[in-house]
C-alpha cells in the first residue's frame, strides 16, 4: 500500500470511468486570501485532469486579473462580455459568456479588470452573497464541477464564491507564512456557513509549492496536524514546467503529461471523484 508525504496509507486512487450522463455540477471554491499560493494555477490544473477524465469542466475566474482567462489562452482585454457581465445583467443570457477553450470538456468563463468594480457595485444588490449562485444556476445541470477561481481576498467576490459553492478546496503554499492567514479563512469559512450557506463544507487543504526541505517538511507536518484528515494525499511539487505551461496557455496535465507536477495533480483530480467530490 502506497505512502504520501506524511507518512499515511492510502489506496492509489483508480482511474475513474466514464460519465454516461453529465451534471449536476458540485461547485468548487478555490479560495485563500493570500496572493501566490497557486489557486489559478490549481484551478486550471485540476480542471484539466477532470476534463481528460471525460468530466465536463467550467472555470468561472472570479479574480479581476484574469489570470485563468489568460492561462487558458483567452485575452482577457478584448472580451466584451464577462462575469461581471453576467452579475450585474439580469437579462444575460450565461452561455453568452462562456468561452469554449482550446481543450475537449473545459470552458470558462472570462474575467478582466471590469471585474475589480463589482466589490463596490455589489454593496447595493439585493441578495448581495447570492449573485454569483444566481449566475451559476443556469448552467449548472450542463457541467460535472464548476471551479470559481477567487481573488486573493475576503471580500464580497469571495463570500459570492463561497455562497454559491458546495465546498472550498484550499491551496496552501509549503511555506511558513502561508499558514498564518489560513485561520483567518477558516473564520469566514464558519461565517458563511452559519449565516448563508449551511451546506458549504471543506473539501481540502492542496498543499502547492513543495520541495524536499526541513522547512518544507515541518510546514507540512504542521498543516496535517491542523486539519488532520482534510489534507489532499497528493502534494504539488515546486516546478519550472508549471510557468512554462501558463506561458503555453494550457494545463500541465495537456502541454507536459508525463511529468511529476501533472501526475500529481491528476492523483488530486482522481481522489476528488474517488471520495465522491466530483462524480
Amino acid at each position: 500500500m502506497p505512502t504520501d508525504l506524511l507518512g499515511r496509507d492510502y489506496e492509489t486512487f483508480p482511474a475513474p470511468e466514464p460519465l454516461q450522463t453529465h451534471g449536476p455540477a458540485r461547485i468548487i471554491a478555490m479560495c485563500n486570501q493570500k496572493g501566490g499560493v497557486g489557486k489559478t494555477t490549481s484551478s486550471i490544473n485540476i480542471a484539466g485532469a477532470l476534463s481528460q477524465y471525460g468530466r465536463r469542466v467550467l472555470i468561472v475566474d472570479f479574480d479581476p486579473q484574469g489570470a485563468a482567462t489568460v492561462g487558458l489562452g483567452i485575452n482577457a482585454n478584448t472580451v466584451e462580455d464577462t462575469v461581471y457581465t453576467a452579475l450585474f445583467n439580469p437579462r444575460m443570457d450565461v452561455h453568452d459568456v462562456i468561452r469554449h477553450t482550446d481543450f475537449e470538456n473545459l470552458d470558462i468563463m472570462p474575467a478582466n479588470i471590469d471585474l475589480s468594480a463589482a466589490e463596490v457595485q455589489l454593496v447595493t444588490e439585493v441578495g448581495r452573497e447570492q449573485v454569483l449562485a444566481g449566475v451559476l444556476r443556469q448552467v449548472k445541470d450542463e457541467y460535472d464541477v464548476i471551479i470559481v477561481d477567487c481573488q486573493p481576498s475576503l471580500g464580497l467576490l469571495t463570500v459570492n464564491a463561497l455562497t454559491a459553492a458546495d465546498g472550498v478546496i484550499i491551496p496552501v503554499a509549503a511555506e511558513f507564512f502561508a499558514l498564518r492567514g489560513v485561520a483567518l479563512l477558516m473564520q469566514s469559512i464558519e461565517k458563511v456557513q452559519s449565516r448563508i450557506n449551511p451546506s458549504l463544507e471543506v473539501y481540502g487543504v492542496l498543499v502547492t509549492m513543495f520541495t524536499h526541505t526541513l522547512h518544507c517538511d515541518e510546514v507540512l507536518q504542521r498543516i496535517y496536524e491542523a486539519f488532520q484528515g482534510k489534507v489532499f494525499h497528493s502534494v504539488i511539487s515546486r516546478s519550472i514546467k508549471l510557468p512554462d505551461s501558463t506561458v503555453a496557455a494550457a494545463p500541465i496535465t495537456i502541454y507536459a503529461p508525463n511529468h511529476k507536477t501533472a501526475k500529481e495533480y491528476r492523483e488530486v483530480a482522481r481522489e476528488l471523484i474517488a471520495q465522491g467530490i466530483v462524480a
